[in-house]
């Protein structure tokens, strides 16, 4: 009998939500950090809401750019940041009445840079690793000829919503919780988001069943520019104002939280809701070693650490399925 219960347990414990164990590292570490920052621990919950809902943002485009399958990751993310909070905060000029116009401009701008990653793999035949890698050096040219010298701080306005909370939950997390699950809407309800699925799987089967394989690589694409351009100008108004390396942390980051929250690094299967998971269990991982007094060099290196440790977890898990 206790072999069998045990048995059982195993086979319980194998079938549990692959997100599920995002949340529990996330749920270890914020339960550990009592002990390094006690009552400070709370406090360390609503920061994690606050950054990790600009993690989720460039996640979610990630995310739906690693599902179309082996070869496809957006590097361009960090410099599309960067780049787009620049033009947010020119066009805004610090001004509450011209937020919207920021906004707009910034969203035109993943847009385009959207559309050229595409237009790189799809005209040129290069693979999107290397075209978005490729991309990303034209952006921040153009980010540097743009944006040098540039000292606009953030309308009033746009700052006070970056920090406003709800019931002492940012509106931040509140605004990015609601757009994940739109996201979860458009990848299981809509015939867009189940041919990313099957692109991923095998994009040669989804081109001979009639499926438009190109136009959903366009879409997804140019959805991972805006998102990372949306995360840019919130991102400047949340930190006083743009700088085109603010975007540098969300390269990896942007990969790791798809990793661990349970998408497949091969491509065909998502998962939404691990994205959470992910980018709050990063988040504490660094916090606590802050905390704990550890230098940026070696809150780097561990933060490093795990993410490859992740990443090669979650590709050895791919080739055994």
């Amino acid at each position: 009998m206790t072999d069998i219960a045990l048995s059982q347990s195993r086979w319980h414990f194998r079938n549990w939500p692959v997100w599920l164990w995002s949340f529990m590292g996330a749920l270890i570490v914020w339960v550990a950090s009592f002990t390094v920052a006690g009552q400070g621990a709370g406090g360390m919950l609503l920061a994690a809401l606050s950054f990790s809902a600009f993690t989720v943002l460039v996640g979610l485009g990630q995310m739906f750019v690693i599902t179309l399958g082996p070869g496809n990751v957006d590097l361009s993310i960090p410099a599309t940041i960067g780049l787009s909070s620049a033009v947010a905060m020119k066009l805004m000029d610090g001004q509450n009445s011209l937020i919207l116009l920021g906004l707009g401009g910034a969203l035109l701008c993943g847009l385009a840079i959207g559309g050229f990653n595409y237009l790189l793999i799809r005209l040129l035949r290069i693979p999107p690793i290397v075209a978005t890698l490729s991309a990303s050096f034209i952006i921040q040219s153009v980010g540097i000829s743009y944006g040098r010298g540039l000292q606009i701080k953030p309308p009033v306005a746009l700052t006070d919503l970056t920090f406003l909370r709800v019931m002492g939950v940012p509106v931040l997390a509140i605004g990015t919780i609601i757009l994940t699950a739109i996201a979860w809407l458009v990848l299981n309800k809509t015939v867009y988001g189940r041919t990313v699925s099957a692109v991923g799987q095998n994009s040669r089967a989804a081109h001979f069943a009639g499926l438009s394989v190109e136009r959903t690589r366009l879409v997804t694409y140019v959805m991972s520019g805006v998102l990372a351009a949306l995360c840019g100008a919130l991102l400047a108004g949340f930190s006083g104002g743009s700088s085109l390396s603010m975007g540098k942390e969300y390269l990896l980051t942007s990969i790791a939280v798809v990793v661990l929250g349970g998408t497949f690094v091969a491509g065909g299967r998502a998962n939404i809701p691990g994205l959470w998971g992910g980018a709050l269990f990063l988040f504490m991982v660094s916090t606590l070693l802050n905390t704990a007094g550890f230098g940026s060099g070696l809150r780097d290196v561990f933060t490093g650490l795990i993410i490859v440790f992740a990443i090669a977890l979650a590709g050895s898990r791919s080739v055994m399925r």
